[in-house]
């Protein structure tokens, strides 16, 4: 009787391309289990898959032996090799790192370095070389990654969708979560339909803490939402490919960068701002509750006081066109404010701990009957296969005893 009671045996709520990748790992893995995503929107991948330069990362950035490391490198040729074989667009142009000035030298050495060890054949460059990729583009040296791509996330998304096999109920926000070790996880939407399963996998992206604390579960840490905001270059001839500058190490986050997309068109950005709303696209967009949640937060107030001036920088380039144009120029220097044209910005769940620490790698969790992913930005959707197969792992192993 219990068992009819159930909807599904696998029920996954958020549905991003993190949470479809688990549903078709699923039912891949386990052929027959049955699987049912929640999804509050109308249709997939409506905010951090949809809102992204589309770029597949090759893993160059991440700390070898992390789960990002690992997870990009693999996930980047699962990725091309997936767009190949369900017909999304896609293309594997490389890209230049490039350093604009001789303090960002040792940094760039030691990139370098960290992609050779995470198996990546980069190549350095010096600035005559540049010119040979990226005429327009100055610079002292670079960092040629040859294995970086873009393609269409959200296309992506849309095809995991339909080769999982699963039950998609978009429209179905989460509200309420009931666990019952003994039976099984109730989810009540807000429309009033109770969707039951014998495990359940939160893939909430800008929520998933919310969703976790709802379940039962402490997840240690707060998401505090960041807006990228991006525009579009008006003459995109300016730029062949894909150029990013050299990363600070204290900051997940990549800088301003030229994305040369699958669409041909260039999207420069983004700057990193705390969003005052978890879907706070805009500056006018302010949500009193969900900001009173991240000022509650111990960690929000430690991380300001330790990057206020990072962060100050950031705020300038969102307010001022000139300041973000100036930024830009560094590694563009033909560029003027009037080939910028804004675009739809993004906005990058980031889980921050109660010390002020930034997660730095993708966070999963488990609890009882629950399988939690807590951190999962970029490049989460470069690295969503192999992310999928690892939460699935973990899902089958929790109907086994469940």
């Amino acid at each position: 009787m219990r068992a009819l009671a159930l909807d599904c045996d696998v029920l996954v709520v958020g549905g991003g391309i993190v949470g479809l990748a688990t549903a078709y790992a699923v039912t891949r893995a386990a052929p027959g289990t049955r699987v049912t995503v929640l999804e509050k929107e109308p249709g997939p991948a409506r905010h951090q898959t949809g809102r992204n330069s589309g770029v597949i990362h090759s893993g160059v950035y991440y700390r070898p032996g992390s789960l990002k490391a690992r997870y990009a490198v693999g996930g980047a040729a699962e990725m091309v090799k997936f767009c190949a074989e369900y017909g999304v667009a896609h293309a594997v142009t490389g890209k230049l790192i490039v350093a604009t000035g001789r303090e960002e030298l040792p940094r760039l050495h030691a990139l370098a370095q960290r992609g050779r060890e995470n198996g990546i054949a980069v190549r350095e460059l010096g600035a005559a070389q540049i010119a040979e990729h990226e005429p327009e583009v100055a610079g002292l040296a670079a960092l040629h990654v040859p294995t970086t791509g873009v393609c269409d996330f959200a296309e992506v998304a849309r095809r995991l969708a339909e080769a999982s096999g699963a039950e998609i109920r978009y429209g179905a926000r989460v509200e309420r979560v009931d666990r019952r070790p003994s039976l099984g996880v109730a989810v009540r939407t807000a429309r009033g339909d109770v969707v039951r399963g014998r495990v359940l996998v939160n893939c909430a992206g800008l929520h998933c803490d919310e969703v976790a604390r709802l379940t039962g579960d402490d997840p240690a840490a707060r998401i505090v939402p960041f807006r990228g905001e991006y525009y579009t270059l008006r003459r995109p001839e300016l730029v062949r490919g894909l150029v990013y500058p050299v990363p600070d190490p204290a900051f997940p986050f990549l800088g301003v960068h030229l994305t040369r997309g699958i669409d041909d068109g260039v999207h420069i950005g983004p700057n990193a701002v705390p969003a005052l709303a978890r879907e706070g696209y805009r500056w006018g967009v302010v949500r009193p509750r969900e900001v009173g949640s991240v000022l509650a937060w111990p960690g929000a107030w430690r991380m300001a006081r330790r990057h206020w001036r990072y962060g100050a920088g950031e705020l300038h380039r969102s307010l001022s066109k000139a300041a973000f144009t100036e930024a830009v120029r560094r590694l563009l220097p033909a560029v003027e404010a009037g080939d910028l044209v804004p675009a739809a910005a993004g906005v990058r769940a980031q889980a921050v701990l109660r010390d002020g620490s930034l997660v730095d790698d993708f966070l999963i969790r488990e609890g009882p009957r629950a399988v939690h992913v807590l951190n999962a930005p970029s490049p989460a959707a470069t690295a969503s296969l192999p992310i999928g197969r690892e939460v699935a792992r973990r899902a089958l192993a929790a109907l086994e005893t469940a």
